[in-house]
């Protein structure tokens, strides 16, 4: 994993690796999502030929799946046409709807869309109309989904086999912190091909959310390789942008999460953060750790850490009787 986070940072040089040091970034790129975009950061480097030949087929199979996300973005907009329903792409789609730097070999899995919440219900009933499907038929799971999570139940389609979450917020509605979905959808700006995506300072602070508000960090190094791009780009075309980026993630709550993934990002990634970001906190060497924790062969490792942010991303999530009784119900319907 050093190495690997190293190659992203351009502190190794790629053609001086041996192949035993191959096999292990090959390993972790792979379990972290990542191998197609290392295959775009070394697209101009001089590696060994079996490299370069897997590396050449994670760049086409890349582009592949990108036309397949934004074809599936296509088929959810005219799906929501005739109901007049606007919505917002997110993550993987809008990085790539938007033409970013991150979209570069980004795996990209289900179709994330953000619509206000007084058109949930229209958007549920015009994609089922349209051929997806339910996902989770359990009546316990869809209940749950719809009185506290931050999205539908998830959908995928009868016949594409791909997979549409209809967010109505960015974090479940339990969790700690409340960011403000209208302000997201207010501010959105037009992408290239005319879908629209988040502003910049929104897109910043769901990637920070999305990393350290809203799971156990497990794959973390490409959502922290998300945040470097957005943060590094938004930054060259304003600079005003850390700024902005401070005031929105206030307005969010989100502002420990927004500086932490900066602190993070500029640790293992080398982002460059002006005067004021780079305060030391002591507790970001347990989250470099558990980014960075993976052996040779992709597989976790350090099972406790794992464990004890496995705890921290349900804590954050919901308070601590409704945890419990969550956890409880679930148990009981698996045994």
């Amino acid at each position: 994993m050093a190495i690997l986070v190293d190659l992203f940072a351009g502190r190794r040089d790629a053609a001086a690796l041996a192949p035993r040091e191959w096999d292990g970034v090959i390993g972790v790129a792979r379990a972290e999502a990542m191998l197609a975009t290392l295959a775009h950061r070394l697209a101009e480097v001089d590696v060994p030929e079996p490299v370069a030949l897997l590396l050449a087929d994670q760049r086409r199979a890349a582009e592949v799946a990108t036309g397949q996300a934004l074809w599936e973005a296509e088929m959810a907009r005219r799906a929501l046409a005739p109901e007049r329903i606007e919505f917002v792409l997110l993550k993987g789609t809008a990085y790539a709807a938007a033409g970013l730097s991150c979209a570069a070999g980004r795996q990209i899995g289900d179709l994330d869309i953000l619509v206000g919440k007084h058109d949930l219900a229209r958007t549920e009933n015009a994609l089922l109309k349209a051929g997806w499907e339910w996902v989770k038929s359990d009546p316990y799971d869809d209940a749950y989904y719809r009185a506290h999570m931050h999205e539908l139940p998830p959908l995928i389609h009868g016949g594409r086999d791909r997979m549409i979450d209809v967010h109505h917020t960015i974090l479940p509605r339990t969790h700690r912190k409340t960011p403000d979905p209208l302000a997201m959808l207010a501010d959105a700006v037009p992408a290239p091909d005319g879908f629209a995506v988040l502003c910049p300072t929104d897109m910043a602070c769901h990637c920070a959310a999305h990393l350290l508000a809203d799971g156990d960090l497990q794959g973390g190094l490409r959502n922290l390789w998300d945040f470097h791009c957005l943060a590094s780009d938004f930054a060259v075309a304003d600079p005003g942008f850390w700024g902005k980026l401070d005031g929105r993630a206030d307005q969010h709550g989100l502002r420990s999460e927004v500086r932490r993934a900066a602190r993070l990002a500029r640790d293992l990634l080398g982002t460059l953060l002006p005067s004021g970001w780079d305060a030391h906190d002591p507790t970001d060497r347990w989250f470099h750790r558990r980014l960075l924790a993976r052996d040779d062969w992709g597989r976790s490792s350090d099972f406790l850490l794992q464990q004890a942010f496995y705890i921290r991303s349900h804590w954050l999530r919901m308070p601590p009787a409704m945890l419990a009784r969550h956890l409880w119900t679930k148990w009981h319907k698996r045994r």
